[in-house]
């Protein structure tokens, strides 16, 4: 396969630089909402220094709520500790053009101790590090695609936040769904996203108009675990960078609307890998498909796993508002081959077989999210968990099947108590993120919304 157009070696940049064709590098890395944090380096400073030594950050930023204000009743970092630095080691293979900011160039840090240099535990890359690992001590490698969903609309990010995020311009006026006449209206912007991920490292596959208006899908190549949940950072950060430069505002919320309009996924497609060949393939009937056995417990574990890793894929209060039955995202906990109302949707066949968990939103973690699928599937394959039998039908319409969490405090409660998600991840780990998801259900529940404001202000 030849090398990835915007990739670089660090004497390609050097080059670069030399030319003065990069002036930038940013270092980043992800918080527990998946926001890229990080600095902005001169590029000769860090061919010369950065490239090899990293750079140090605060730690709040891995306790910091929406706002970016310290919450207190984290272990991991706190006013008594002084809120000190931790150490963001660039991940070289990562360094790639920034196509759509100006002679700019971005690379993904790990974070480690600033004593000890172990991997931080909390970190959200760090966590799907140490289950990639634990594929890869039992044979395998996964590999994986996010198909990401998002809205678009005219208006400009400064101005939908003097909006209050209110009445907002969709960039299309009707359902597009596979529309191209409407998918060509909103070329202005997804043609330049499109072009600018080409360019920095992120194949495309192609894009179209989704079931919302001003709703996009953009997809790109699938590649290895790791490498997927970086390109899915990349991916939102390009986005939203390249809309706020043209004067648009795209959100990745699950559900940024009341009325019927479908919410915006992040679904999940993920296969095993073992010398050179998708372990998933098999000659084990699976409905209409034929799969192994590997496949059979892998999707067991995933399955039997959702309830109590639910915050992974659904981590916000507005996660939950998408999960509503006939709206294209799942409700229910079940599996059918090519069903678009089943929360786990097997696609492909041979080497190209995959499961597809259609339960995450665009809000979701990718590191996070990919972590908690693959500890779930491992756990099915070592457990020789197996799946229930095979939906065929409405899901929607199944109200025998076990349901999806209605609420982040149910799903929180899920986790916290959950000692599986403390085996794989770690108690530290557990604690740390129950800590933060109830930090956004405490905060919702101290607010008064629009919706109670004109629900009872006058006629209550």
């Amino acid at each position: 396969m030849a090398p990835l157009r915007g990739m670089l070696t660090l004497p390609q940049l050097a080059e670069l630089v030399e030319k003065e064709e990069i002036e930038t590098v940013i270092l980043g890395f992800t918080d527990q909402y998946g926001r890229m944090m990080g600095k902005r380096f001169d590029a000769e400073f860090f061919v010369e220094e950065a490239a090899s030594h990293g750079t140090h950050a605060c730690d709040y930023l891995m306790t910091t709520d929406m706002e970016m204000e310290p919450v207190p009743g984290y272990k991991f970092a706190n006013w008594e500790k002084g809120y000190g630095d931790f150490h963001l080691v660039p991940d070289m293979a990562t360094l790639r053009v920034a196509s759509w900011l100006d002679k700019t160039a971005l690379v993904l840090c790990d974070v480690e101790d600033e004593k000890t240099h172990q991997p931080t535990s909390v970190i959200p890359r760090t966590i799907l590090r140490r289950q990639l690992d634990n594929a890869a001590q039992m044979g395998y490698e996964m590999m994986a695609a996010s198909e990401l969903e998002y809205y678009v609309y005219e208006d400009s990010y400064r101005t939908a936040s003097q909006k209050a995020y209110n009445g907002l311009e969709p960039m299309g006026w009707y359902i597009e769904d596979y529309h191209v006449l409407q998918g060509t209206r909103e070329e202005k912007f997804t043609a330049q996203a499109r072009r600018h991920l080409k360019y920095s490292g992120i194949p495309v596959e192609n894009s179209k108009g989704e079931w919302g208006h001003g709703q996009h899908e953009l997809n790109v190549r699938y590649t290895d675990g790791l490498g997927m949940a970086d390109r899915h950072v990349i991916f939102k950060q390009c986005l939203k960078e390249l809309a706020d430069k043209l004067g648009f505002s795209v959100t990745f919320m699950a559900k940024p609307t009341t009325d019927p309009a479908a919410g915006s996924s992040s679904h999940l497609h993920i296969s095993l890998w073992a010398d050179g060949d998708n372990a998933f393939d098999g000659d084990e009937p699976l409905g209409p498909a034929k799969g192994s056995k590997i496949f059979r417990w892998f999707l067991g574990g995933w399955m039997a796993h959702v309830s109590e890793l639910m915050v992974f894929y659904a981590p916000t209060i507005n996660s939950y508002k998408r999960y509503v039955d006939f709206s294209w995202a799942p409700t229910r906990i079940a599996w059918s081959y090519d069903n678009r109302t089943a929360g786990f949707r097997v696609v492909g066949s041979g080497k190209s077989l995959r499961i597809e968990c259609r339960i995450p939103g665009a809000d979701c973690n990718p590191y996070l999210a990919y972590a908690a699928a693959l500890a779930s599937g491992l756990d099915g394959i070592k457990n020789q968990i197996e799946p229930p039998d095979i939906f065929e039908g409405d899901i929607y319409s199944a109200q025998n099947l076990p349901r999806v969490p209605y609420t982040l405090q149910h799903a929180v409660s899920n986790f916290s108590n959950s000692q599986f998600a403390k085996d794989v991840f770690g108690v530290d780990v557990v604690e740390h993120y129950t800590r933060f998801f109830q930090t956004e259900v405490d905060s919702f529940n101290q607010s008064v919304t629009d919706w109670e404001r004109q629900r009872y202000f006058e006629r209550i």
